[in-house]
């Protein structure tokens, strides 16, 4: 039909439909018009996945396109083509993904027509509010910055065409291809390293309490590192799981965005709850074990891959046998390399890996995954992921109880030590580790919100065998401990105390194995206690009969006991650089070999004479020749790697960590000392990490209390000792008002947003001196909080006659030995006043 018969038709009069068409283009391009649907796609949208991103990228592709059309129509420039390259090249955008955008051109345009064109395209981008990363070459510049800058040149093998001249972005991205390829065997290993510095920046993702989903080791940009390595076409990574893990990773950012209505990547605590919601996951905890098991699954495939690409380089850079780097190897490297050595029964090393032998039936060897894995990590070798994924898909099942082989290979396993980790990892990315271990799965990536830990609760249980490795030679039954080790938390997740519900799984999961009934009986008390020796050691007068009663009660044996502090050792370490140190090392050292010497029959210590060092008997003589306090400080550093180590586990900064020091105070006993004394460190911005305090009497002329105080710095260095002490001189005589300036201090500080720490908790612990009643407080640690426990226990008529103090992380575990004015345990009924007093002074 003609456009004469359209009119004649009563159809659009000539002229009408270019004005139309001219009109849609204007729409199209319109920044409002693009914002009103992009909004509608992100409110009305299903919940985040891949087609809303898919869709989301579409349109802001069909705006630029628009875009496009109306500044190539108005500057007349040709030869040009809009690539989206990055994440927006993928099409992957998030709700509020910046754009990476590239203005190619052919070279024909001169710079004011190109720079009209560019201002046209950001301009409207910018005016929207859209981060915008830009740049304008030709193709030759684009490679020039592409060889010279490697996250360039990862950049460009995500190029996409978006508008302009199709031609031109087809030649840049073969090109930067095959640049890619070929420069491959020279930039891996600085991709590598690239990767490793950003591990050391960010951590683990699996591991963190607010990780950075994109940055840490793990997340999203390894994700593409390994989509680079394919390209390289010199190594892939196992592709199982891999794909749901990016996308759940990107889901979990869609949901951030869309949560806090801005970019970003950290999924920090307050935010959590939100974001889960928006996913449709029950709390923060769901969102974190999702979070987690998609971090592994891609932790994993680098390893694997970057094993795979080092292999490849090193065979590459061989010599030839004649003589020419690079080509082929000479037969007898290759005959070496390749020969099969026997690790144990149906497992071998070929390779530089444990992998099974061409004999090997998984479908009748029920034992031969235990039996593999345990070769590999005593013959430090990576467990093969090829053999993993036979071993998942033929391996029968374990009968039950276990063979005796079947517990003694596990054992063996935990026994590697260090090299047991990236085995049983390996186990766990196939599901072997829950299929011979149910229990498991319930642990599985299951996060521990207490800053002190640094691992979440399965790998905890790993680390714990891999330091308890270590301390085998100290006990008489090694299995007994390693099995302990990996059980000891198994009761996590569970409603309830975890030691008490843990003992009940631990006992099931012991028999299961086929350990005899006596030795699941001490596993299963092992699983039960195995907080009471740093509890007690940390929190109980070791000078009170009644503490080391209730610890040997509770263990009933010397070999009981041995393993209980190996494994009490075993646990802090791997928990993390604050719960465990010399200081704690000595006292639950001390409450064992007290323990032990009531368990022979020989007598405890009475707690009325107990030695003092000769530098606290020689304070406590001066505290009492002069009437005032008298104190030492001795100053120390934490050991070399200590703040690296907690910065990568939890986010700490750079740098060697606070100064510390141990102070040691004598002062004439008085009423109200305790937190007259902890107001003035407070007054100092020390933070208290732990305290001892006791009562002698040396000369016999009055009773001197002696602190010992482990301090840090808040910032800065140490304050002087004589300032110290003539501050102590001040608050006791009463011209230094500690309350009122730790108050206005408080009222200063700037109140910042972030998750509400649980309400502090004072309890009274029954039966654990005969001579003191034990006023327990749990509170978060905070500046002065010490001197206000003091006051209020002193308000409330209890005499402080010893006490511990420790912090752990963020929460500080503090027990009070008080009496009355008699010098007796409190009546029941005074001690829960005190209680509540205190519980009240800290609300």
């Amino acid at each position: 039909m003609t456009e004469r018969d359209r009119t004649q038709h009563g159809g659009c009069p000539a002229g009408t439909a270019g004005k139309d068409r001219a009109a849609a283009r204007a729409a199209r391009s319109d920044p409002a018009h693009f914002a009103a649907a992009r909004q509608r796609l992100l409110r009305d949208g299903a919940r985040p996945g891949p087609p809303r991103r898919a869709a989301l990228a579409a349109l802001t592709d069909r705006w630029l396109a628009a875009l496009w059309e109306a500044a190539v129509r108005d500057t007349g420039v040709r030869g040009a083509a809009l690539v989206a390259v990055g994440g927006h090249g993928r099409g992957e955008l998030s709700p509020h993904s910046d754009l990476d955008l590239l203005l190619l051109h052919d070279g024909t345009t001169g710079p004011g027509g190109l720079s009209r064109l560019a201002d046209r395209l950001w301009y409207p981008v910018w005016d929207l509010g859209i981060a915008l990363d830009h740049s304008v070459r030709t193709p030759a510049e684009a490679r020039r910055t592409a060889a010279g800058d490697l996250k360039v040149r990862l950049g460009l093998l995500d190029a996409r065409h978006v508008a302009g001249e199709v031609a031109l972005t087809a030649a840049l991205r073969a090109a930067a291809l095959a640049d890619w390829r070929a420069c491959a065997p020279a930039d891996l290993p600085a991709l590598r390293e690239m990767c490793r510095e950003r591990e050391e920046r960010h951590g683990e993702l699996s591991h963190l309490l607010e990780p950075d989903i994109k940055e840490a080791r793990g997340g999203l940009r390894d994700t593409t590192v390994l989509r680079a390595v394919a390209a390289s076409w010199i190594a892939d990574a196992p592709r199982r799981g891999l794909d749901e893990a990016r996308t759940a990773l990107l889901d979990v950012r869609d949901a951030l965005h869309l949560a806090t209505g801005r970019a970003g990547d950290r999924l920090v605590l307050q935010e959590q709850d939100r974001v889960a919601r928006t996913l449709g996951l029950p709390d923060a905890d769901a969102l974190l074990r999702r979070v987690y098991g998609a971090a592994r699954t891609v932790a994993y495939a680098s390893d694997v891959t970057w094993r795979e690409v080092g292999g490849v380089l090193r065979a590459r850079r061989a010599p030839s046998r004649r003589g020419l780097p690079g080509r082929t190897r000479p037969a007898g490297a290759r005959t070496a390399a390749a020969r099969r050595s026997p690790l144990a029964e149906g497992v071998v090393e070929h390779y530089g890996e444990a992998v099974l032998a061409r004999t090997a039936r998984p479908g009748l060897d029920p034992v031969l995954p235990l039996r593999a894995a345990a070769a590999a990590a005593r013959a430090g070798l990576p467990l093969s992921p090829h053999a993993v994924r036979r071993l998942a898909a033929e391996a029968v099942p374990l009968p039950v109880p276990w063979p005796t082989e079947a517990r003694e290979q596990l054992l063996a396993l935990l026994g590697a030590g260090r090299n047991a980790v990236a085995v049983w990892e390996a186990l766990e990315a196939e599901g072997l580790v829950t299929r011979m271990l149910p229990e498991w799965e319930r642990v599985r990536c299951l996060p521990q919100r207490n800053a002190v830990h640094r691992w979440t609760v399965d790998r905890h249980l790993v680390e714990t065998a891999v330091h308890a490795a270590g301390l085998t030679r100290r006990v008489g039954r090694p299995d007994l401990l390693l099995a302990a080790a990996l059980l000891h938390d198994i009761g996590k997740g569970l409603p309830g105390d975890h030691s008490t519900a843990g003992e009940a799984v631990a006992r099931g999961v012991a028999a299961r194995m086929g350990f005899p009934p006596p030795d699941t009986d001490v596993l299963a008390l092992l699983v039960r206690h195995h907080l009471l020796l740093v509890d007690t050691a940390t929190r109980r007068d070791l000078d009170d009969p009644a503490t080391v009663a209730a610890v040997a009660g509770a263990v009933g044996g010397v070999e009981v006991l041995e393993l209980l502090h190996a494994l009490t050792e075993a646990d802090a370490l791997a928990t993390g650089p604050a719960a465990w140190s010399t200081w704690r090392a000595s006292l639950v050292a001390d409450l064992a070999g007290r323990t032990a010497a009531a368990l022979a029959g020989k007598p405890v210590p009475a707690p009325a004479a107990p030695a003092l060092p000769a530098e606290a008997e020689r304070l406590a003589a001066e505290a009492v020749r002069t009437g005032g306090p008298v104190l030492t400080v001795r100053t120390h550093r934490p050991p070399a790697g200590h703040g690296a180590a907690q910065g990568a586990a939890h986010g700490a900064g750079e740098g060697a960590g606070p100064v510390g020091a141990e102070l040691l105070l004598a002062v004439p006993d008085r009423p109200g000392l305790l937190g007259t004394a902890a107001g003035v460190l407070a007054l100092h911005r020390l933070t208290v990490r732990a305290a001892d305090l006791r009562t002698a009497d040396p000369a016999g002329r009055g009773p001197v209390l002696l602190l010992t105080w482990r301090v840090e710095a808040e910032y800065g260095s140490l304050p002087d000792a004589a300032r110290l002490r003539k501050d102590l001189e001040r608050a006791l005589d009463g011209s230094l008002d500690v309350a009122r300036r730790l108050a206005e201090r408080e009222a200063a500080r700037p109140r910042r947003r972030g998750a509400a720490p649980p309400p502090p908790v004072a309890t009274v612990v029954p039966d654990v001196s005969r001579t003191a009643t034990v006023v327990e407080v749990r509170a978060h640690d905070a500046p002065g909080l010490l001197h206000r426990i003091g006051h209020a226990l002193e308000r409330a008529g209890a005499s402080v006659r010893s006490a511990r103090v420790s912090t752990l992380g963020a929460d500080a575990v503090d027990a009070f030995y008080v009496v009355g004015e008699d010098g007796a345990p409190l009546p029941e009924p005074h001690a829960a006043r005190v209680a509540a007093a205190v519980q009240k002074a800290l609300a």
